[in-house]
């Protein structure tokens, strides 16, 4: 079987990938986020969001864990109101997004980034078939979100369950902060932070079909 690495520690990525019967493995990448932002100095939420995945997806693919594979990395950057929004860590920033965000919109951005792992032809003896493509490919899946109006009371009991302060923007679908989500124009599973069909069309870049992924048993992904 094709193998596929998810180089992202994201419970809601491999829970995604599984129920969407994609056998898969996790290898998390060590990636400084701020200081690959630093270097390039990327302010736009869309090519952050791009820049991010490609670093963690590179990082992965340089393991020797990686070889043979392919690896998809992802990140999430929320714009809101012309600013970029990771993850707020703090409860006096998530506190003061939600506020703001309450009967507002914004628009999730969650790049993807895949390396193929796989053999070359340049890589083989004669006479031997090569798999792999060499690509490095990505794409970024955007979707717009549109928040109800949130009291002080609903935020502040929000941000007690810890939830919103390891998310990109302070708020998931996929969790209790869907109770706050009026609505989603987009792809749905950008906002879980990764597209499945994005990823079909960047596996289609390395000539790959999704469908090769595909479970039978249901099993759940390994962890590596």
């Amino acid at each position: 079987m094709t193998r596929l690495i998810l180089a992202s520690q994201s419970p809601a990525r491999t829970k995604l990938l599984t129920e969407a019967g994609i056998h898969h493995e996790v290898l998390v990448s060590d990636v400084d986020e701020d200081a690959v932002q630093a270097r390039y100095g990327v302010t736009d939420a869309h090519d952050t969001a791009l820049l991010l995945a490609r670093a963690k997806a590179e990082a992965v693919a340089s393991l020797p864990d990686a070889e043979g594979a392919l690896v998809i990395g992802c990140d999430s950057v929320f714009e809101f109101d012309g600013e970029s929004h990771g993850k707020p860590y703090t409860v006096d920033v998530a506190k003061e997004r939600m506020l703001r965000m309450s009967g507002s919109k914004g628009v999730l951005h969650t790049g993807h980034w895949l390396v193929d792992c796989r053999e070359t032809a340049a890589d083989m003896n004669d006479g031997e078939t090569a798999v792999g493509t060499g690509a490095t490919v990505g794409a970024v899946s955007s979707a717009e979100v549109h928040f109800a109006e949130m009291s002080e009371n609903d935020i502040d009991a929000y941000i007690a369950t810890g939830e919103p302060l390891h998310c990109a923007g302070s708020f998931t679908i996929d969790g209790l902060g869907g109770a706050f989500i009026r609505k989603v124009d987009g792809d749905p599973h950008a906002v879980v932070g990764l597209s499945i069909s994005t990823l079909r069309d960047l596996l289609g870049q390395a000539n790959v079909g999704i469908t090769e992924l595909w479970t039978h048993n249901g099993s759940e992904a390994s962890n590596e």
